[in-house]
Parts: C-alpha cells; structure tokens; sequence
C-alpha cells in the first residue's frame, strides 16, 4: 500500500462545547495519511489513486457545511468521508485546534481507519 499525504491543511467549521465557540466558525489545522493502492505507481493514472486536490476542496465544503461539538466526531466525520467517497483503503486524521487554551499551542486528537 503507497500512502499520500496532506500536511496543515486549513479549514473552518463550527466547532466546540461553550457557546463563545460557537459564535463563529473556527480555522482548523488537519494532517491527513491515506493508504491508497499501488497501481498507480505503475500505470500513470489519477483514476487509480485518491486525488489530493477533491479532496482538501469536498472537505473543506463539508466542514463548513457541517458543525461538531467534538474534534473526535470531526476527525470521524473526515476519516469516513475520506474512505467512502475516495475509496482509501486507511486513513490517519489528525485534527488541530490552534490557540483555544491559554498558554498552549494547540489541542487536537489523531484517528486511523481502515475500509471494511
């Protein structure tokens, strides 16, 4: 299995418990690892790997179209979206939270998902 990678990826979603969190949508930070097949390594075609650019542009839409109370429930959200409709065979989602707490430099959780 090959992997592909997108690193400090940017996006906004509504998200967290307090309700000055949920004043206005907030700019989160994801990291991304997706197992895809080896074929195409070897014929050449985008058609037989994940395209990086749909993906970043179909979650980023998602995620502004959407609102969480949990980073768990997002990196879900992101990981199920990522293996259903890109067809990865693995996922690693790890979701930042840059400067919610004072004197920390980001919160955030990590997940790994496989196809079924």
């Amino acid at each position: 299995m090959d992997k592909i990678f997108l690193r400090g990826m940017k996006a906004e979603t509504l998200i967290g418990l307090y309700g000055w969190e949920r004043e206005h949508p907030q700019t989160l930070i994801l990291d991304l690892d997706i197992g895809v097949a080896e074929k195409a390594a070897v014929d050449d075609r985008i058609g037989n790997t994940v395209h990086y650019g749909d993906v970043c542009e179909t979650l980023r839409r998602s995620l502004r179209e959407q609102d969480f109370l949990l980073l768990e429930a997002l990196a879900e959200h992101v990981a199920t979206l990522v293996l259903q409709d890109f067809g990865a065979l693995w996922v690693r989602v790890r979701v930042v939270k840059p400067g919610i707490l004072p004197d920390v430099k980001e919160v955030g959780v990590e997940i790994e998902r496989r196809a079924e």
